[in-house]
């Protein structure tokens, strides 16, 4: 048969004593560990995806989300140190980074730069090493140590600046800027060392510090530049102020455990359980607190002021900056909608968990219930929790005065078992809370549990297990033969066998109906710590401290299948019998391949960071439930190979009943007969006050619409006058227009005069402009020669001045060439002449003349250098000759084609001259035209005159017309307005009357439900309201007709 799967649903628990244990990753999904996992939770939907913690390793130790939302960096210990980086869009894994070189073995806070693209981390004792990489290639760019033998506990980026870091911990404030492949060190603050807790930029060069002294300190580019007064609300609401002197003589100072920028200012938790909101001051220099908020009073714990001494040790803020959510010391998560603060400031504040209260501390107890989707489970922070399976909720929890060891639940959901450390309790689960009604006299009861039929309970005492009936609470029988603490029981099928084990190697098979021992095996080397049963009873499965897993039948051990690596705490068996698990001290659940073989067969699965206490399985098959000492709850969903689930039966549903007590369902019923005469009450106001705001309106409306056809009809004869006014100054517009076209043909005939004589102008200047083109070409003709004579001349004078250099040249190299061999005939000479002398003089010589040999290649190198360089010379130089000799042939191309033009102008300058000939006969006639024109010109100039004068009486007699017009046209638009505003007035009245028609609605709705049969009065007056909210509607449609008809006109 195949192994078993089994997927996690579901977590409820938070690990405390990680750096940065919350952060968002989007508006609605937040990032928190849990166990040994990264929990993803939709906020919204209710919903958890997981990212799983390394294999070997020891628990997380810090945790950080990139600015961007896009990454997580999770630090885990081991035997190394190690940062694993997740992508949060795909879960997968991006990098995992370690420093070889690093001697701590964990890292204590994480940060990514505001571009996402580089990591900073800070390590542990004993060297407090500072790393800063570049992670996506996995390179340490630099390193350094922070402190020498004193905590570090924060490390964050500049937000506008990759390369500036801020270090704080205990006598530790340390500013960091990364340059050339180091860690400098840089503003160094002048003040007495302080043990400073948390930090976060309030801006590009400013740090906010808090301390374990309840100081907030304000550091500008390492120089502490402002103390931030923290003050505290008291119980009768006043302010004061938090001074060490006060905080010394109560329980201690309040220390500051967390900061938070975002854009208004920061918030701050400092105090047990509060947290402040400072926002920037008008001079943007300061800070002034404007908000506190608390957590609240538990009214579900026995001393519900527990719950506001929690310490606040993670703060973080939505993209939006409008959810404030903070982890605290105990592990829970609360929240706060800062939004809801703005309308409200200088009010205490309260926050909500964010999904649901978890365990405080170790969960000792767990079971499941029959009939119902719920899980109960008991710690010892002295609480019990009832959850529901299904929809991830907690159902019911309540705190009481004692720790809780061990719970079972009743088959039916109604009724728990919880062993305390004084009593074991039979309890009613009611609708809104948990009651004892029986108190049995078992002190420190470990394990406890209803049989499947839910007509007995078994309960663990020191060594003995005790029967009882939960109808008539009597001990039925007392098994007897552990010499040491009873572990585990476990009931058969049946209900006809209990099997049990103990920390005395034994597991025995009991007869409840006899109370006698029908079977045992007992190995006193192992301590049993949980045992599991097939639905038939004939095989048992225990574990223990021997690291193995025994298959027991006929009171013989079958197998043993050893765990190898880890060690087995815990056991279940499938209600169909085809799958068991058990759970490890590591915190993984192994699913093992059934029925059993050697050396034995399983798949591991990473859920919890510490040991798994205990385990169980729902009675569909469908969900694995396991807790821990981690105090975490974490449901799976048990699946095949393939990834399928095993179906419930649709038919056979979950119980829906629950208990309640006589004297709560009398109060609700109290309760409901007061809001229904309340309904009544507000029904009957609403409807005078309706009436009385319809007379209102309705007189508004009628005193309006005369106002309104008064002032229609006023407008109408004013703009009738205007109109015949209009239409006056129009034909006295024409005439004007028609006297100034005719002023405008009489300009034309003076303009063409007038350009006539410009012609004759211009033609003198083109004259003027041949004589000189004729000049500047005989220049230009001139100089071309010039040119030529000139380049060719230079291109001579190089080329013998460069063949004289390369003689030159030549002449050195072949003197160069002579000297080497020279010198090399010497050296041989000279070296057999000192083979004689000493081995000293033999290196001193041969060192010079290798010397000399450099210096001669080196020369030589260097002439073959220059030579190739004045080689290169000269064939630029032919290059530019060649391209001066282009540039003549484009300058003779350009003297052909002005040769051509030049003749173009002559044919030009002939028609030229006849058309002069011919003009000057028209300009003559012209000229006695122009003679008559000026005379004429001279009468309209006076006509003129008097023109402009009436024009002048004309615009003085319009002006006041004009501003007539003006007033008019602002009283239209006033008017205008005021028609929007009563549309607006109209709208409101609409949509007030709609949501007194849903009122009404829903009103009709609750009474036909609850009193159909009495209230048949009340169903008549509901019928009358109708007959009005209708009038009322065609009230409003008569007033919709008269202003459709008010604008049309």
């Amino acid at each position: 048969m195949s192994i078993a799967h089994v997927q996690a649903r579901h977590i409820f628990g938070l690990k405390t004593g990680v750096s940065g244990n919350i952060s968002y990753h989007d508006e609605n999904t937040i990032v928190y560990p849990s166990g040994s996992n990264i929990v993803l939770y939709n906020i919204d939907l209710k919903q958890q995806k997981f990212i799983p913690g390394s294999e070997k390793s020891q628990g997380m130790t810090a945790i950080a989300t990139s600015p961007n939302r896009r990454y997580v960096a999770i630090a885990e210990k081991g035997e190394k140190a190690t940062i694993t980086i997740y992508d949060l869009h795909s879960l997968r894994r991006r990098k995992v980074l370690s420093a070889p070189d690093m001697q701590s073995l964990e890292f204590v806070s994480l940060a990514f730069s505001p571009d996402s693209k580089y990591l900073v981390a800070q390590g542990s004792r004993p060297d407090w090493m500072l790393l800063y990489w570049t992670w996506e290639k996995n390179k340490i760019m630099a390193h350094t140590k922070t402190s020498p033998n004193q905590p570090v506990y924060q490390v964050t980026f500049n937000p506008q600046d990759n390369t500036q870091l801020c270090v704080v911990g205990n006598g530790l404030f340390k500013l960091y800027r990364y340059s050339e492949g180091t860690l400098k060190q840089f503003g160094f603050p002048k003040m007495e060392p302080q043990n400073f807790l948390c930090q976060s930029w309030v801006s590009d060069e400013r740090v906010v510090v808090g301390t374990d002294s309840g100081r907030l300190l304000l550091f500008e580019s390492g120089e502490l530049r402002h103390e931030i007064p923290v003050t505290f609300v008291d119980k009768d609401g006043e302010d004061r102020m938090g001074t060490i002197e006060e905080s010394k003589q109560s329980a201690g100072p309040p220390q500051v455990s967390s900061i938070i920028s975002y854009s208004k200012g920061f918030a701050c938790a400092c105090g047990m359980g509060i947290v402040h909101i400072y926002e920037k001051t008008e001079d943007k220099d300061f800070f002034k607190k404007v908000r506190e908020i608390k957590i609240p009073a538990d009214s579900n714990s026995s001393d519900p002021t527990k719950s506001e001494q929690q310490l606040i040790t993670c703060l973080t803020l939505s993209p939006s900056e409008e959810t404030i959510i903070s982890s605290t010391d105990v592990n829970q998560l609360y929240s706060f909608q800062l939004s809801s603060s703005d309308l409200g400031k200088g009010d205490q504040a309260k926050f909500e968990y964010l999904a649901q209260a978890f365990h405080q501390s170790q969960v000792t107890g767990v079971d499941v219930c029959m009939r119902k989707p719920l899980v109960a489970t008991c710690s010892t922070d002295k609480s019990v929790r009832i959850w529901n399976f299904e929809t991830c909720t907690l159902e019911l929890y309540k705190e009481f005065s004692e720790e809780a060891y061990s719970i079972a639940l009743h088959p039916s959901g109604l009724y728990i078992l919880v062993g305390f450390s004084d009593k074991l309790r039979l309890m009613n689960l009611l609708i809104d809370d948990i009651r004892v009604f029986r108190e049995f006299t078992i002190r420190g009861c470990r394990e406890c549990s209803f049989s499947h039929g839910g007509n007995l309970f078994a309960a663990v005492h020191t060594h003995i297990i005790q029967i009882y009936s939960p109808m008539t609470f009597d001990n039925i029988s007392n098994l007897k033969g552990h010499n040491g603490k009873v572990q585990s029981v476990v009931w058969s099928a049946d209900d006809s066998k209990i099997i049990t084990c103990g920390m005395d190697g034994a597991v025995y098979e009991f007869d409840v109906a006899t109370g006698k021992r029908v079977g045992e095996s007992v190995l006193k080397s192992c301590s049993y710590s949980s045992v599991a049963t097939t639905p038939d009873g004939k095989t048992t499965f225990a574990v223990g401290s021997d690291r193995t897993l025994k298959e027991i039948s006929d009171s013989a051990i079958l197998r043993e299948v050893p765990s190898h690596e880890g060690q087995l705490i815990s056991l279940v068996m499938s209600h169909s019998g085809k799958m068991l698990f058990a759970g490890t001290q590591a915190g993984t659940v192994r699913s093992y391949k059934f029925p059993l073989t050697l050396p034995g067969e399983w798949q591991e699965f990473q859920g919890h960071s510490s040991a798994i206490v205990k385990m169980r399985i729902s009675y569909d098959d469908q969900y694995l439930v396991t807790i821990s000492e981690d105090a975490s709850i974490l449901l799976w969903r048990i699946q095949d190979k393939e990834g399928r689930g095993v179906k419930r039966d649709k038919e056979v549903g979950y119980a829906q009943e629950i208990l309640i007590t006589k004297s709560d369902l009398e109060e609700k019923n109290q309760m409901m007969t007061e809001l229904n005469l309340r309904v009544d009450e507000l029904r009957t106001e609403n409807e005078y006050a309706l009436r009385l705001k319809d007379m209102n309106y309705n007189e508004k409306i009628k005193e309006l619409t005369e106002k309104f056809i008064q002032e229609m009809e006023s407008l109408k004869t004013k703009n009738q006058v205007l109109k015949t006014e209009k239409d006056k100054e129009e034909a006295k517009h024409e005439e004007e227009t028609s006297e100034i076209k005719q002023n405008h043909s009489n300009l034309l005939a003076d303009l063409e005069a007038a350009n006539n004589q410009k012609l004759m102008m211009e033609y003198e200047k083109l004259q003027d402009l041949q004589h000189r083109s004729q000049k500047i070409q005989e220049e230009y003709e001139h100089q071309i020669g010039e040119m030529e004579e000139n380049r060719e001349r230079a291109l001579e004078e190089l080329t013998e001045y460069y063949e004289t250099k390369l003689q030159e040249k030549t002449t050195q190299l072949e003197q160069a060439h002579d000297e080497s061999r020279t010198a090399l005939k010497e050296y041989e000479e000279t070296k057999r002449q000192i083979e004689e002398d000493a081995d000293r003089e033999i290196m001193d010589i041969k060192n010079k003349y290798e010397r000399k040999l450099r210096d001669a290649r080196e020369a030589n190198s260097r002439l073959q250098g220059e030579s190739g360089l004045m080689q290169k010379k000269f064939v630029s130089l032919q290059k530019e000759i060649e391209e001066a000799r282009e540039e003549i042939k484009k300058y003779k191309g350009d003297i052909s084609k002005l040769e051509k033009d030049k003749d173009d102008l002559k044919k030009d300058i002939v028609g030229l001259r006849k058309e002069i000939a011919e003009r000057d006969e028209t300009i003559q006639d012209k000229e006695k035209r122009i003679y008559d024109l000026k005379k004429k010109n001279q009468e309209l100039e006076k006509f003129k005159f008097v023109l402009d004068y009436k024009i002048k009486e004309l615009k003085k007699q319009i002006e006041p017309r004009e501003n007539d017009i003006k007033m008019m046209k602002e009283q239209i638009q006033e008017m205008e307005s005021e028609l929007e505003r009563f549309h607006k007035q109209n709208t409101q009245l609409e949509l007030n009357i709609t949501e007194l028609r849903q009122k009404l609605n829903s009103t009709n709705v609750e009474l036909k439900q609850e009193r159909q049969r009495e209230n048949v009065s009340l169903i008549k007056e509901i019928n009358d309201l109708r007959k009005e909210v209708e009038e009322i509607a065609q009230l409003t449609d008569l007033r919709n007709s008269l202003l459709i008809k008010y604008y049309s006109k």
